[in-house]
């Protein structure tokens, strides 16, 4: 299904980032990846601005730690994939998100995976696991 808007920054990157969204952060960072989904699906749903690809690029890039942790090889690649494929607009920050350190971290995760398979999946949590870190604005 194509996007409407496809991701891309907006004038909505300088803002402060909403609650839910620094909710989602801490979600994020104490590996609470099902949780951090819940929180960032509200928001990404109700946004109807482009900066909604910036949430679910984020809860994306979560559900495929969440894949990885159950041992879903495929689910964990598909998801970190598609997770960086909607950060890359926004780096290298946005709503006070260092997206650039999330997406640069993940990635190198993600090429790491994607040379592997399923049954040669990496013990979770990996050395290296992003958190989300905030520049100050």
């Amino acid at each position: 299904m194509p996007h409407k808007h496809p991701p891309a920054r907006t004038g909505r990157c300088q803002e402060q980032p909403p609650a839910a969204l620094l909710q989602a952060i801490e979600e994020f960072n104490r590996g609470e990846f099902f949780e951090q989904h819940e929180t960032l699906e509200a928001i990404w749903i109700a946004e109807a601005d482009p900066v909604r690809y910036l949430y679910q690029g984020i809860l994306q890039v979560g559900v495929g730690f969440y894949h990885w942790r159950r041992g879903n090889w495929k689910g964990a690649v598909a998801k970190l994939g598609q997770g960086l494929e909607k950060l890359d607009p926004y780096r290298p920050d946005c709503q006070t998100v260092d997206v650039e350190r999330l997406f640069r971290e993940t990635r190198v995760l993600w090429n790491e995976l994607r040379l592997r398979d399923a049954s040669d999946l990496p013990p979770f949590p990996p050395a290296g696991l992003p958190r989300i870190h905030r520049v100050s604005g």
